[in-house]
């Protein structure tokens, strides 16, 4: 059987009628015989085809029933929002994985045959599905649409090829709260990612002095259920950088965060719900491999998981850390953590405001630029 792409098809297809009409009972059969081995159409349809090629139109469509209805559509929007808006090659393994334990913690509230359509339905049809309810959210954001574009063209990126079949290569970054000046002191994360599994841990510290990093790396180091083999601690990794935005950015903003009261929230919700949040319920895309043909670069990707099944597959953690990693994914529930993300962020933005001397509303999420004096100092 050949491969031929649609356009190619439809000329292969308008070539035939004048020999198709000319042919005997026998050579039409052939014809067709002929023409379905080459292109792997089916016989019915493609003499449906040609019979509105005769016509001088189009064979009618039948119009088909939705096979995923309103019930389905709704189920993937709430898990699209408990699992942070995932896309849809990311978030179908979740819900394969993580269905069932929605459904009996009271989080998603489905029968059965929904609850079947969801394990079997396809990341695109998730991503169709859920088409509307991204482009509600989109307006919503009166920053507009965030996300890769905005590193890709602030951040000089340097692509590593790392050897993601070893776990305890780590990459760290710093990422400075500072809002809209460097003056003064403020507060900084420390974002730290394993590269083989995807495993991320953050740890925030008031200014940058070496005793205060060294004690926020050996504070991650602890919560961390591997051995370190290595750490790249430069600036331009491409991989802790998007972890920079998603992790840290993405949830916290670009505000300036300078107060004590600040620094231990934010430390509470790292050390805590946000990284069980991630690395346990978002799956992350492992790049495979690499091929270039005739000039151009495809990327293969792995199944999404979340870090915590790479590592368990890796086989590369001891028994008692594995069965530490194993019960506590068995007691969390992801909908929970979720809500207390947003509660914690929403004390933390309270507390922002609330240093504020003069009242004016701040997008948290839109990066300062500065632009007046007076601007400086009500920060």
């Amino acid at each position: 059987m050949l491969r031929m792409d649609m356009r190619t098809r439809e000329e292969y297809l308008r070539a035939l009628p004048e020999r198709y009409l000319r042919a005997s009972k026998k050579g039409r059969g052939e014809i067709l015989d002929e023409y379905c081995r080459n292109t792997g159409m089916a016989r019915k349809s493609v003499r449906r085809k040609l019979a509105g090629l005769f016509r001088g139109d189009s064979w009618p469509r039948k119009k088909r029933e939705p096979t995923y209805g309103r019930a389905v559509r709704v189920a993937v929007e709430r898990l699209w929002e408990i699992f942070d808006r995932a896309c849809g090659q990311r978030l179908k393994p979740l819900i394969e994985a993580e269905l069932g334990r929605l459904r009996a913690l009271g989080e998603l509230k489905v029968d059965e045959k929904t609850a079947a359509q969801l394990k079997r339905v396809l990341s695109v049809t998730i991503d169709r599905l859920l088409r509307r309810k991204k482009a509600e959210w989109v307006t919503r954001r009166c920053y507009g649409r965030a996300g890769g574009n905005l590193i890709a063209r602030k951040i000089p990126l340097k692509m590593t090829d790392w050897n993601i079949g070893q776990i305890g290569f780590l990459e760290m970054d710093l990422v400075l709260h500072c809002g809209a000046s460097t003056a003064g002191e403020y507060i900084h994360s420390l974002s730290a990612l394993e590269n083989g599994s995807g495993w991320w841990e953050g740890e925030a510290v008031m200014g940058r002095a070496q005793g205060r990093i060294f004690e926020a790396l050996k504070n991650i180091r602890a919560r961390t259920s591997f051995i370190w083999r290595g750490i790249d601690s430069d600036n331009d990794n491409a991989s802790i950088e998007e972890k920079n935005f998603t992790h840290v950015r993405r949830p916290l903003g670009y505000l300036r965060y300078d107060t004590c009261q600040e620094l231990d929230l934010i430390n509470d919700l790292y050390r805590n719900e946000l990284r069980l949040y991630k690395n346990f319920f978002q799956p992350v895309m492992r790049l495979e491999r690499k091929e270039r043909v005739e000039g151009r670069v495809h990327r293969y990707y792995a199944k999404p998981q979340t870090p915590y099944q790479i590592l368990r597959e890796s086989g590369q953690l001891g028994q008692d850390e594995a069965k530490k990693l194993d019960e506590l994914y068995q007691s969390l529930n992801p909908t929970e953590l979720k809500r207390r993300i947003d509660e914690k962020l929403d004390r933390l933005y309270a507390l922002y405001e609330k240093k504020r001397k003069v009242s004016f509303w701040v997008n948290p999420y839109k990066k300062f630029e500065l632009a007046s004096v007076t601007f400086l100092v009500m920060q």
